[in-house]
């Protein structure tokens, strides 16, 4: 037989049990998909914190054989800054990893409105949603609600690790008032400050990628998907 002709498309439709199985492959590259995003997300969180317990006690180590000296200083001030930068990088990539996950079940959900076309009298039968808009997704989330609840935020990996690399740009910055000789209070005031603006810096960014993720999908949640589309 030969093969179609290029932008030539078949006229000819599938069964419904070979469209279903289809529909089926697609949905479980879905979920294996996002299986290795959330393990990458776990993965790396963890991999950041082990990374920040370990040069903890490596600080305490050289600040106890050292007597809190210069040479206490000049060891901080050479791993804080790569602890400070492997934290954005990370914050960065789970920011990404969370925008990839709504993708998907925003993509999981157009796949079950296509099981739902083919047999629409299941449609109680499904606990998870089949919208791609926020109701939709939410409720595939195990979440009922219409909006973006706040612990969506709050509760992300990426904030919780914003937090720390936020306080750890704020003892970087007290470290360098201390070098400077600066007083104790002022050190301490410049560390508060540093962490406070890094924190609210931070929590920006995850916040707004986060909205512009969820505010990708439409607006309508009784609209079918392929009409979303259009």
């Amino acid at each position: 037989m030969p093969y179609p002709a290029t932008g030539e498309q078949l006229t000819e439709s599938a069964p419904v049990a070979v469209r279903a199985q289809i529909l089926s492959t697609e949905h479980w590259s879905l979920l294996a998909t996002r299986n290795l995003a959330w393990s990458e997300s776990f993965s790396r969180a963890s991999w950041f914190v082990t990374v920040v317990s370990a040069t903890v006690v490596a600080l305490a180590l050289v600040a106890d054989s050292t007597d809190l000296g210069s040479g206490f200083r000049v060891f901080a001030l050479m791993l804080i800054p790569l602890l400070v930068v492997i934290g954005l990088a990370t914050v960065v990539r789970l920011v990404q990893l969370n925008s990839e996950d709504v993708e998907l079940v925003s993509g999981m959900n157009r796949l079950r409105r296509g099981y739902l076309d083919a047999a629409p009298e299941l449609e109680r039968y499904f606990v998870t949603g089949h919208t791609e808009d926020v109701p939709g997704i939410m409720r595939t989330y195990g979440i009922r609600r219409t909006r973006i609840p706040a612990s969506q935020y709050f509760s992300s990996i990426a904030l919780l690790v914003s937090v720390i690399v936020a306080v750890l740009i704020g003892a970087l910055a007290a470290l360098i008032g201390d070098s400077f000789d600066a007083e104790i209070e002022a050190a301490v005031i410049s560390g508060l400050t540093a962490t406070l603006a890094a924190l609210a810096t931070l929590v920006l960014v995850v916040v707004r990628h986060v909205n512009r993720a969820w505010d990708r999908r439409p607006s309508d949640h009784g609209e079918p998907m392929a009409a979303s589309r259009t």
